[in-house]
């Protein structure tokens, strides 16, 4: 009885120890799953069955409930929002997202908390048209101008200047310079060029025009490479030779360069992007055939479009326009 007794515990404990293991391993795996989710992000886009159309829309008012908590933020340039909550709501809990922003129709989203993305696409609101509005004035050959910093580099003339390197042949080497094999006795000869203020040489040629030119070295490196001064050095260890050094004198001018793009036009939205080193964008087109040159500021201000400017990461700017009412692209 005493044994039987004895192993009846010993098994029970053996199925506690089991289970513990089974409940600790099952927490391990599930906790991370109901692990309370601390924010939500998303975007907030234009509703168009046309992707090309699904613009950012910027500055939209986002509210946020679930479980009886509120979390409130704004799109940014991009579309893109984040909402945060400070205590976590649980997947599965019922979360209603709210977006508004004038010239759009009301969205709400209601669906359970989860780990996904939540895009939004937002209705823009009907416009209207006073009765007495003239017909639309047609927006065509639409272009965008900007301007860049371009380098010019002009050839303002050249230069050539001759030098001599003394020496005298078959001396024997005593002591430095000599010939590359370190049995003649050497000499070096050099010359400095000077190409002036704001000037520079490029190239550059060094050549032996008389003497016995096959006991030559030129010494200096990275000729080809020019810059406002050039200095060479010539070894020779044979009898007297002449070096003749030639360069062009080039002056290197920084300016504005005008470049012309043509944006896309979707319905009636525009787009188009400069480079970060684009500067003063204006628009130019035919408004009812007369061209016109628009200049957009810094308040990216037109009288027959709304425009919007996204600065990503890469510096590259990216410009949305919307037909204002009584326009349309033709």
């Amino acid at each position: 009885m005493g044994a039987w007794g004895s192993g009846r515990r010993k098994a029970v404990g053996i199925a506690v120890v089991l289970a513990l293991g089974v409940l600790a391993l099952v927490l391990k795996l599930e906790l991370p799953l109901i692990k309370g989710e601390r924010s939500i992000s998303g975007a907030v886009l234009v509703a168009s069955a046309d992707p090309r159309k699904q613009l950012p829309v910027p500055d939209a008012e986002i509210s946020a409930r679930a479980g009886g908590r509120m979390a409130y933020a704004r799109s940014d340039a991009s579309g893109f929002f984040r909402l945060n909550w400070r205590a976590g709501v649980w997947p599965g809990e019922t979360l209603t997202i709210e977006f508004r922003r004038p010239g759009y129709q009301p969205l709400e989203i209601t669906q359970r908390v989860g780990n996904q993305l939540y895009i939004a696409r937002m209705t823009p609101a009907p416009s209207v048209r006073p009765e007495s509005q003239a017909a639309e004035i047609s927006v065509a050959d639409v272009r965008v101008r900007y301007s860049v910093k371009a380098t010019t580099t002009v050839e303002i003339g050249s230069t050539a200047k001759t030098f001599e390197v003394f020496n005298t042949a078959n001396v024997p080497c005593k002591g430095p310079p000599c010939s590359p094999d370190g049995k003649w006795q050497a000499a070096t000869g050099s010359i400095s060029l000077n190409a002036g203020d704001g000037h520079a040489f490029q190239d550059v040629r060094v050549s032996c025009i008389a003497g016995p030119c096959p006991f030559t070295k030129v010494e200096t490196a990275e000729l080809d490479r020019g810059g406002p001064r050039i200095d060479v050095s010539v070894r020779a260890w044979s009898d007297t030779v002449t070096f003749l050094v030639e360069a062009e004198v080039v002056h290197t001018m920084i300016g504005d360069a005008i470049r012309e793009a043509y944006p896309s036009i979707f319905g009636s939205e525009l787009t188009f992007t400069l480079p970060p080193t684009g500067e003063g964008p204006s628009i130019e087109a035919e408004l009812d055939g007369l061209a016109i040159v628009f200049p957009l500021g810094p308040d990216l201000r037109l009288s027959w479009a709304v425009c919007t400017v996204q600065a990503p990461s890469n510096a590259t700017r990216l410009y949305s326009c919307k037909l204002k009412p009584g326009y349309r692209f033709r």
